[in-house]
């Protein structure tokens, strides 16, 4: 059972947090502390022989009181541990203190500038693997993806933080390895229209020949299938928008586990941290026939036939239209008049990813939060009491 449990230390001690998750245990019932990079949970009790099984919380235990260590919970106490004109700890101090370890804290690379300006011309500065890795030690980009996210030990903070700073490849990523499995991830962007533009134009003469069938005349029957065909492109640009930011960017209800980091790497967050990469620019045929199945049959569930197939060549055009400009935005010089839309997708990548949509609706001001400076300790330990206040 020791040795279990022992085991289970080891694993979570290696477990990668930013200082955000640290700075979220600051009560007196949830008390985190930054050593040296070393994260401890000092209220935690600790497994330690059978003979003696557990020893209580360090909080509660502490020589000086725990006022003291309140005071500092959610911070960095590595300076004030160190200093001798406050308390020179021993060598056992730092040894029980270890048992209390829960993960260590990466200070990793920010790339997002909140200066970003984007210009005609400019282009991304490629990643250097092997420092990438062991600077950040989030993905290692010389080996597939998937199972790295999958088998990672970071908080969803961190991957948050990291998924979001773009890394630059001079070819495709690996995703999966094996080549079978690569080809579902990947495509050109010339594939998409040579797929769905014929798929599009069937259904939207269906939509036609079913209104003639009925004794429709030609005319009535275009004029219909005209409008089903606009409002299938307003549904696509709400239903793209929508899904962009409230689906992809759902970061504050993302649960903080494994599964759903990796469904998210999947769906979105591989765009953003290799958004350069020129076969993951449009989505792959596979994925867009499995993600538009559950919307086409429920437009058919809603609306007759005819109007359910308006509507769905209308979406399917703005998706083949959207798919196309995404590519471009990335790596075509464009027209003046949807060069500002470039702008804001640049920035959306290099700025601040929670801005800029793709909407020229509601994204029309493109303002980013300044970074904070990096916290600074007190040295000085002040006693208080538990309510904050001096003691005297």
């Amino acid at each position: 059972m020791g040795s279990v449990a022992t085991e289970q230390r080891a694993i979570k001690r290696n477990r990668i947090y930013t200082r955000e998750d640290v700075e979220a245990h600051t009560s007196p019932k949830d008390c985190w502390v930054v050593h040296n990079n070393k994260i401890y949970d000092v209220l935690t009790d600790v497994w330690i022989s059978r003979l003696s099984p557990f020893v209580s919380g360090f909080l509660e235990d502490h020589p000086g009181g725990d006022d003291l260590v309140l005071q500092y919970a959610g911070k960095d106490i590595t300076d004030v541990m160190a200093d001798p004109a406050e308390h020179s700890h021993s060598d056992s101090a730092y040894q029980v203190l270890h048992e209390y370890q829960v993960g260590r804290l990466v200070e990793a690379d920010l790339i997002t500038n909140p200066d970003f300006e984007y210009k005609d011309g400019w282009e991304p500065t490629s990643t250097d693997n092997r420092s990438d890795w062991e600077k950040n030690q989030f993905l290692d980009l010389d080996r597939p993806l998937i199972m790295q996210v999958w088998y990672a030990d970071f908080s969803k903070s961190f991957y948050l933080q990291q998924v979001h700073q773009p890394r630059h490849l001079p070819r495709p990523a690996r995703l999966f390895g094996p080549w079978y499995l690569e080809i579902f991830t990947m495509c050109s962007w010339y594939v998409v229209p040579i797929i769905w533009v014929p798929i599009t134009l069937y259904i939207l003469r269906q939509s036609i020949l079913q209104q003639t069938a009925a004794g429709l005349a030609m005319g009535v029957a275009l004029k219909r299938t005209g409008v089903c065909f606009a409002v299938g492109n307003v549904i696509w640009t709400l239903l793209e928008y929508i899904m962009h930011r409230f689906v992809f960017h759902i970061e504050e209800f993302l649960p903080d586990h494994s599964a759903f980091l990796t469904l998210h790497f999947l769906l979105h967050g591989i765009h953003h941290y290799i958004p350069m990469d020129r076969m993951r620019l449009v989505m792959p045929p596979t994925l867009f026939t499995i993600l538009q199945a559950p919307f086409t049959k429920l437009a058919h569930t809603i609306f007759p036939n005819w109007m359910a197939n308006g509507i769905i060549a209308g979406s399917f055009t703005f998706y083949v239209l959207y798919d196309l400009l995404h590519y471009a935005m990335h790596h075509s010089k464009l027209p003046k008049y949807i060069k500002q839309q470039k702008t804001w997708h640049m920035e959306h990548h290099y700025k601040e990813p929670n801005l800029g949509f793709g909407d020229w609706v509601f994204d029309t001001e493109f303002v980013s939060k300044k970074r904070a400076p990096a916290p600074t300790v007190n040295k000085k330990l002040v006693p208080v009491d538990k309510d904050g206040k001096l003691k005297n």
